[in-house]
């Protein structure tokens, strides 16, 4: 008998954040972390389920969940092993179909909550195989790789062949990169300190515990007060010294003009990169602010819609490193495509994980991206923020600054049962009176 997947359920999860400001920053001061949450259940006798989530930041999670739902007609009822085989072509059934493109294109809630579906999938996939995701997506053929991607609108940038040529080089030396991500992890950087809402002692004491934690960069939020910004940035350069960098992070505060001329009155401490410094769809900004302030480097990803701007970002120079996320466009296959566009330009990757569950995500994306796509860890770091992975089954690990390999099968997504049961909106114990 064909076993078939038999039932999609949404859960909208929400965490208080905001009473301790935890994720503040100039654009989003009072932020509860919260995920649109999916669970794909099939009829198989493993009885394993699929789990994946759209992150949002509080209002409008139960909108996200609506839209997460829109898609049960997609996978309910199909053949759990022809899905899995094919996600490629699963991909494509969602995001082309005609009158859901209309609500983005390729962008939006409808873009994150197919996102939440795929990586929904890919767990259910690597749990299967009994894999984490990272190994399963290196283990695939270059063929098979290529074959997940939409290179539609990525020509003129990025064709198969040359994907191919990228895959293929990296291929020999797979087996030794994978011994070494083993061995020794993938290198960290922490936003933990830099939230926008605490006070100096707090950033001046977290600042040297992350320097005793073994993290080499950190990243402070800025934007809101440039007198602000210059005394926090000076406290947090006093507590790590000079040969720890500091990343600063602006969430698409400024216009380009105030960019420019905010990031110079910062450039005596050192950053080592500003972040969003304007709007995500600005691509011609974010190239007339790089050209201005460097060496100052510019970043961005975790508000970039789709892999269409990340391709124009890479074309124009805009960006010097790439900051894809797990969960904004149209999970794991688009975020291959993009880390294939980040290694043809060779800008690295070091991808957003500033929110509930994208560390337990992206970890495996940028572990495939060093095993099998870029070959490299130079300049590249995930961020870690050290918020809510508790409420996780297979919760991300840390240890001297670098992201312990996972070995557990899946895509580290599943969230605790208690904690579903807890934190679910607006009924769960920690939302009703």
């Amino acid at each position: 008998m064909t076993a078939t997947i038999t039932r999609l359920r949404t859960f909208d999860i929400r965490f208080p954040t905001s009473r301790q400001l935890d994720g503040s920053d100039a654009m989003n001061p009072d932020p509860d972390y919260s995920a649109a949450y999916v669970a794909i259940q099939t009829d198989a006798a493993d009885g394993l389920e699929g789990h994946g989530f759209a992150f949002t930041i509080g209002r409008g999670n139960d909108v996200q969940a609506a839209a997460i739902r829109l898609l049960e007609s997609y996978v309910v009822g199909c053949p759990v092993d022809a899905t899995l085989a094919d996600l490629g072509g699963t991909w494509k059934r969602m995001v082309h179909d005609s009158q859901l493109r209309w609500l983005g294109p390729e962008k939006g809630i409808m873009h994150m909550a197919i996102s939440a579906v795929i990586n929904a999938l890919w767990d259910l996939k690597a749990k299967r195989v009994g894999k984490p995701v990272w190994k399963v997506l290196a283990d695939l053929s270059p063929e098979e790789i290529v074959s997940l991607v939409d290179f539609r609108y990525l020509t003129d940038a990025l064709t198969a062949g040359e994907a191919l040529d990228i895959l293929r080089r990296a291929e020999p030396g797979r087996a030794g990169r994978e011994t070494t991500l083993r061995e020794h992890g993938y290198p960290g950087y922490t936003t933990t300190p830099g939230w926008l809402g605490y006070d100096d002692d707090k950033l001046r004491t977290l600042c040297e515990q992350a320097v005793a934690d073994g993290f080499t960069q950190i990243k402070l939020k800025v934007g809101g007060s440039l007198t602000d910004d210059i005394r926090r940035l000076r406290i947090a350069r006093d507590a790590v010294g000079p040969d720890v960098r500091i990343a600063v992070d602006a969430n698409q505060r400024w216009d380009v003009s105030t960019a420019i001329a905010w990031v110079r009155e910062l450039a005596p401490f050192d950053p080592w990169w500003v972040e969003e410094p304007t709007s995500p769809d600005d691509v011609l900004g974010h190239a007339t602010i790089a050209r201005a302030i460097a060496p100052v480097r510019v970043a961005t990803g975790e508000h970039v819609q789709n892999r269409v701007v990340f391709k124009q970002l890479l074309q124009t120079g805009a960006i010097s490193y790439l900051q894809l996320d797990a969960a904004r466009v149209a999970g794991v296959n688009e975020n291959v495509a993009i880390l294939l566009l980040a290694a043809k330009f060779g800008v690295p990757v070091c991808p957003h994980a500033g929110g509930v569950g994208l560390c337990e995500l992206v970890q495996h994306l940028a572990m495939f991206d060093y095993v099998a796509v870029s070959g490299s860890l130079t300049d590249r770091v995930i961020e870690y923020v050290d918020h809510l992975h508790e409420h996780f089954v297979d919760p991300v690990v840390v240890r001297a600054g670098r992201y312990v390999t996972p070995t557990n099968p899946g895509f580290s997504a599943t969230m605790r049962a208690e904690t579903i049961a807890e934190y679910s909106y607006p009924d769960g114990p920690q939302w009703s009176p």
